[in-house]
């Protein structure tokens, strides 16, 4: 049981990082800051330093996810009990992440503990803290973000407006090489070929790059404004390997094979390869298909992201970066009124279903495995 304990647990991570690696850079590839390879690098390595420095700022975490205060103390050592919670809450993420929706890892967590725990002890299951310390941050850490960013946007685009700082979309002019029809019959085209000729066009919402045009206090807008997206994006890839990490290493106390520092590097290190190797299909619906950002909008979102689940970390809340982040972009879909509308639904559902297919899983496995 220890052994099979162990490989959920690393299944878990994997399929965690497969998820949500992506969505602390979703912003940078989404506003044509950085191409994938660079922003999952980026991601890799900040999400890697923020899953170490749990070891010393998230012990908080660690305890909340083992299940204590949840279920009687006894049932938290067993190996049944952790092995249920992880595969449930890891098949639920790799199932969501194989159909490119971004759910929350803690979610499924929280429902596979909800899911084993009711199977196991019935009643005696302490409803009034998975409600108050689980539930409660991750329905209002969303909407939070969604205001937070809304404001947060207007707050900057007023400020780039008093700096002089002034928006440029750029407009193709040159040589492409276009389709021109070659003799008919009867108004039938009999061949086509393609010909060299000038053409100017403005490139669609999505392929344009729109760039800043001034300077602020001496410095270049646009690269001030790239560096500083770098950094939100860094920050909020760290914030969540420090969120993330230590709530999969309390299932990991369970054997007491490793101590928690060895347990946050095992864990750190399938995270990364999970993002590495499995990221692509979430990061693309995070970053395109929500709605178009420029620099600046992509930016606005990934600091209100980095502020609140960094916030939370420290404080031992278990927020999701995946609906801090999604609720971000929300805000600024919101106010640039561009918000995909069926991609909005079909996330929310994903969210929805997340807690009862995880707890459902959970049972069933914490079932047969007792």
């Amino acid at each position: 049981m220890a052994f099979i304990l162990f490989i959920t647990i690393l299944f878990l991570a994997y399929s965690n990082g497969a998820n949500d690696n992506f969505k602390g850079v979703a912003t940078l590839f989404g506003s044509g800051t950085s191409n994938y390879r660079k922003a999952i690098n980026w991601a890799t390595i900040t999400t890697f330093l923020g899953s170490v420095t749990a070891i010393f700022l998230a012990t908080t975490l660690v305890k909340n996810f083992s299940g204590k205060g949840l279920v009687p103390d006894s049932l938290i050592h067993s190996p049944e009990f952790a092995a249920s919670i992880a595969c449930g809450a890891a098949i639920t993420v790799f199932i969501a992440t194989r159909i490119g929706m971004p759910i929350s890892t803690t979610h499924s967590l929280v429902g596979a503990l909800f899911g084993s725990g009711v199977m196991a002890v019935g009643s005696a299951f302490n409803f009034s803290k998975l409600v108050g310390t689980f539930l409660m941050p991750l329905i209002v850490s969303p909407l939070m973000a969604a205001v937070v960013s809304l404001i947060a946007y207007l707050l900057f685009k007023k400020l780039r407006n008093v700096s002089g700082i002034s928006k440029e979309t750029c407009i193709c002019v040159g040589d492409e090489y276009l389709p021109v029809p070659k003799g008919s019959t009867n108004g039938n085209i009999v061949s086509q070929q393609s010909e060299l000729q000038k053409t100017i066009k403005v490139a669609n919402e999505r392929e344009c790059v729109e760039v800043y045009q001034g300077h602020f206090m001496g410095l270049n807008a646009q690269k001030m404004l790239d560096y500083a997206h770098y950094l939100s994006a860094g920050v909020v890839s760290f914030a969540r390997g420090l969120n993330d990490t230590p709530k999969i290493v309390g299932l990991l106390l369970v054997i007491q094979l490793f101590s928690i520092e060895w347990g946050m590097i095992f864990i750190a290190v399938t995270i990364a390869a999970g993002g590495l190797l499995n990221a692509r299909k979430v990061g693309e619906t995070v970053s395109k298909k929500i709605t178009p950002m420029n620099h600046g909008q992509g930016f606005t979102a990934n600091l209100v992201t980095s502020l609140l689940v960094t916030t939370a970390s420290i404080h031992g809340l278990p927020v999701s970066t995946t609906h801090v982040s999604v609720g971000s972009l929300f805000g600024i879909g919101a106010v640039t009124k561009k918000i995909n509308k069926k991609v909005l639904l079909e996330i929310l559902l994903s969210w929805v279903l997340t807690l009862p297919v995880a707890a459902f899983i959970s049972a069933i496995l914490y079932w047969m495995l007792s």
